[in-house]
């Protein structure tokens, strides 16, 4: 799915036009038929992440402005589409005033509604973009400005959050690409040491003949090239929060320094006399098995123990699937303003197809591979073929240009949180396994061979040949009239088309007389009042 979208209204048919027209977009409605209980799901703690809603104003009890209004006391920051019957300019100015982004009028076409939706979208995800960019630069990042909407991931914020409220030595472990430095930030962004420096510092970086001066400084003339005086990260970030960014990549004698400096809150710059005194709240960070390096020798166990007092396992892309969509927005809104291009949106089968990766570089590859596919992209959205990549390793046909607005959404499989791949071979030669159900020893068999579910449409006939549209027209119309027992209105709910139109298919499919002998013909047919 694209988004999430709460549809709030009273009127049950306005609820289900909206939520039809929502779902054949690509987005994952939630219905509320009162502004109780839309306040209840948009403020709960433990409720489902919302990237906009569709609000009637006028409503018993509740009404649309009074959402807004409470919206706007809980600090509640969530894009707001409002709709009603009565579009005279005072409840627009009302609605504006009170937060709303968009107007729309009762009944709201297909078209307007998603117009309006994607600007709703965009336009959030460039106040976020914009929100972030201002907080890091002053040092004043928190949780809030961390892209999530995975389970996995708001466990880790909740534990980081405990972190943020003491001193306590943290280490965060995970794979390369994961955000450590943005959890970091977050945890400094949010502690009473905001105010103070967030120096980082990226230990497998440093020459190992330089580590500890630029950890601790060194006095002019104390070494062969020492013109100037450095005061050290230590010195640095007094006050604040030293961030170190791959810890375990630190030498056997820098290691045996920092553990001092950490033990004793005193760092000794290289060619000084005395120490010098430094409060500095230490955050660490490793994409190394450390217990494993301390087992081998490589790393001291003394030091591990000081740096592992509150860990903090950030999970890897692959099993935050539902990350994906809102990061992939949160990038295309950056890159589109950075490289000065006018890109909308993500296509829903782009979208799939970016969850059905395993991502083994992790945020850093995603974000790359939509400034990539903003780069190549000459239209108003991103497809497939921004992508081509990713779908090649995932044996994705790639459609042409054209060909990419009539691709179906679900062309693609869904993923979720709980469908974890296979992690990536490392071996040279060898394929990737991306997921478990991808690698199989049976024999592989043709599309008119294989299997299909009982409920399933096959698309191809006994030779292998695209079956006729009318002859699989028949048989999902035959089929609906069947599973729902002759109910004409909730076949033709269900199938999207007007009763009458309905009628007119049957008679055109010669399926009229198959509906009388079904015993169905009259059974919904009967009005009260009238004689059968």
């Amino acid at each position: 799915m694209t988004g999430r979208v709460l549809v709030v209204d009273d009127d049950p048919v306005q609820c289900r036009l909206i939520e039809g027209m929502l779902q054949k977009f690509g987005y994952e409605a939630l219905v509320r038929d009162n502004g109780d209980a839309a306040l209840a799901l948009l403020a709960g703690a433990d409720g489902p992440q919302i990237d906009c809603v569709i609000l009637d104003l006028v409503m018993p009890n509740l009404d649309g402005l009074g959402v807004l209004a409470r919206l706007r006391q809980a600090a509640v920051k969530v894009p707001v589409i409002v709709q009603t019957a009565h579009g005279g300019i005072d409840n627009v100015v009302s609605a504006m005033r009170a937060g709303a982004v968009d107007f729309v009028v009762k009944p709201v076409g297909a078209e307007r509604l998603h117009v309006s939706l994607r600007n709703a979208l965009n336009t959030s995800a460039l106040e976020g973009e914009l929100q972030r960019l201002k907080h890091s630069r002053a040092g004043t990042l928190g949780f809030t400005d961390i892209i999530t909407k995975s389970a996995n991931m708001a466990a880790v914020i909740r534990i980081a959050e405990k972190a943020a409220t003491s001193s306590i030595p943290v280490l965060i472990s995970g794979e390369s690409g994961v955000g450590k430095e943005l959890i970091a930030r977050a945890i400094h962004g949010s502690s009473e040491r905001r105010s103070k420096p967030f120096v980082a510092v990226n230990c497998g970086a440093m020459p190992e003949n330089l580590v500890e001066s630029i950890l601790f400084g060194h006095e002019k003339g104390s070494f062969t090239g020492a013109t100037e005086r450095h005061t050290g990260k230590f010195v640095e970030a007094s006050g604040g929060t030293l961030f170190l960014d791959e810890v375990g990549e630190l030498p056997a004698a820098a290691q045996v320094k920092l553990l001092r400096a950490i033990q004793e809150g005193e760092v000794e710059p290289v060619g000084a006399r005395k120490s010098v005194k430094v409060d500095v709240r230490i955050v660490s960070a490793t994409n190394r098995d450390l217990i494993a390096d301390v087992t081998a020798g490589r790393f001291r166990e003394d030091l591990f123990y000081r740096l592992h007092v509150f860990p903090i396992a950030v999970p890897p892309l692959r099993q935050r699937a539902a990350d994906i969509p809102a990061l992939a927005r949160h990038f295309l809104a950056r890159f589109a303003a950075e490289e000065g291009k006018r890109i909308r949106l993500i296509a829903p089968e782009a979208l799939r197809l970016l969850a059905a990766f395993p991502w083994p570089g992790n945020i850093r590859q995603l974000e790359n591979a939509v400034f990539r596919a903003v780069v190549l992209a000459e239209g108003d959205a991103l497809g497939l073929a921004e992508f081509p990549q990713i779908a090649a390793q995932l044996s994705v046909q790639v459609p042409t240009q054209s060909a990419i607005p009539a691709l179906a959404a679900d062309a693609l499989p869904e993923i979720t949180e709980a469908e974890h791949p296979v992690e990536v071979s490392d071996s040279s030669g060898s394929e990737p396994e991306f997921f478990a159900s991808t690698r199989t020893d049976e024999p592989s068999l043709s599309p008119a061979e294989s299997p299909a579910p009982l409920d399933a449409l096959p698309l191809l006939d006994a030779a292998g040949e695209v079956r006729p549209l009318d002859e699989i027209e028949a048989e999902l119309i035959r089929y609906a009239v069947t599973h729902y027992r002759g109910q004409m209105s909730e076949v033709a709910r269900r199938l999207r088309i007007g009763r009458s139109t309905l009628y007119r298919k049957l008679e055109a499919l010669g399926l009229s007389g198959e509906r009388a002998e079904s015993g169905y013909a009259v059974a919904e047919e009967r009005q009260p009042g009238k004689i059968a």
